[in-house]
């Protein structure tokens, strides 16, 4: 990285605004007032604060491989969100929390966490999870937010032994898991995948839905009325189609997801339609790490304008962990672009110039 003291000056098109201005950074932080002697890195350019993975678990599938430690693999995975222009990764829970600490001063993106996964025993793939019974749930999800310092993550459902996707909790746990979470100052969030669990978890006034593949229409205005985010990872529909089909071995199970997935789009433009904060998250860990440029490719597919798409990966998703866009006194996470990736997502893979923290990590020096 270069000197993050040198003054840099950046001309372009600030987003999502859209206003033409001279940015300025000094001292790793973004100024429009013009200092002495600063250093032009792009002149013309589309300013983007950094792209945004609000799905993504750092410890699986990593390019460190599954025999590396958790340290490299939390590592080798947050690299290679850094090369595709991401510049802060929320980690809705994870095996382990090696993520605590991950950032800027290791040259790696913000990383906002979740602690362990937490599960209800016996009902989550083994090893990975956080495993308690429903009385737990509360104490544990206060306890993950005050490790994590912001989020908790419940698994609220699983396959049952019919093959079919059941919730985990009873709602009464997951409400007051919500109301202690809450209390602490922290959010919590579900693995919610069948209509019954995204129903219960919204009902018990958790923040937001992972996933929620199997969504009704009709369940949107309750997320609406409650102010629940929607993370809808679409683009590991292929992924759980075969984790169903592995794990199903009822034909009528999968055929059920399957027509769940095909009709996923549709209810996520209803649900942005409806006012819901739609954000861009890969579920990297399923998928490679690095792939949120296909997220946003499959929300303009769903119907999302060009804006909202980019927003959900980008300036939204970073509003709602409460990181700054590209302003007055912000640190200096910017990404530039030579054309408006706004309306053409392959601009995406081809920036300029990207900072982090004010430091120049591409191109490097």
């Amino acid at each position: 990285m270069t000197d993050s003291g040198a003054a840099l000056h950046l001309h372009g098109t600030v987003l999502p605004a859209g206003d033409v201005r001279d940015v300025y950074v000094v001292q790793g932080r973004f100024t429009f007032i013009e200092p002495d002697d600063a250093v032009t890195l792009v002149d013309g350019s589309y300013l983007l604060p950094g792209l945004v993975d609000a799905h993504a678990h750092l410890s699986l599938h990593s390019p460190a491989g599954d025999t590396a430690s958790p340290r490299e693999r939390v590592r080798a995975s947050a690299r290679a969100q850094l090369g595709a222009g991401v510049l802060a990764i929320r980690e809705p829970g994870s095996p382990d929390y090696e993520s605590a600490e991950l950032g800027p001063p290791e040259e790696l993106p913000r990383t906002v966490t979740g602690g362990r996964f937490l599960a209800a025993t016996g009902r989550y793939f083994p090893g990975l999870a956080r495993e308690v019974d429903a009385d737990q749930l509360a104490k544990a999800a206060a306890e993950e937010v005050e490790i994590s310092g912001a989020w908790a993550k419940v698994i609220a459902d699983f396959f049952g032994p019919d093959g079919r996707i059941e919730p985990t909790f009873p709602a009464t746990a997951l409400a007051e898991a919500a109301h202690l979470v809450h209390e602490a100052g922290g959010r919590i969030t579900a693995h919610a995948t069948c209509p019954a669990a995204i129903e219960a978890v919204v009902e018990a006034g958790f923040d937001a839905v992972e996933h929620g593949s199997m969504m009704r229409p009709d369940q949107v205005s309750g997320l609406a009325e409650r102010g629940v985010t929607l993370v809808p990872t679409l683009l590991i529909k292929e992924s759980i189609l075969g984790l169903t089909r592995s794990m199903a071995g009822n034909p009528d199970a999968v055929a059920e997801v399957g027509r769940a997935l095909d009709a996923q789009p549709a209810v996520v433009r209803q649900a942005v339609e409806h006012g819901i904060r739609v954000l861009a998250g890969t579920d990297a860990g399923m998928v490679p790490h690095g792939r949120v440029v296909e997220e946003i490719r499959r929300l303009r597919a769903a119907g999302l304008d060009d804006g909202t798409a980019l927003g959900a990966a980008s300036w939204t998703a970073r509003a709602w962990l409460g990181l700054p866009g590209i302003e007055e006194g912000a640190p200096a996470d910017v990404v530039a672009y030579p054309d408006d990736p706004r309306h053409d997502p392959a601009v995406l893979h081809h920036p300029s110039v990207v900072l982090l923290d004010g430091r120049l990590v591409h191109p490097r020096p």
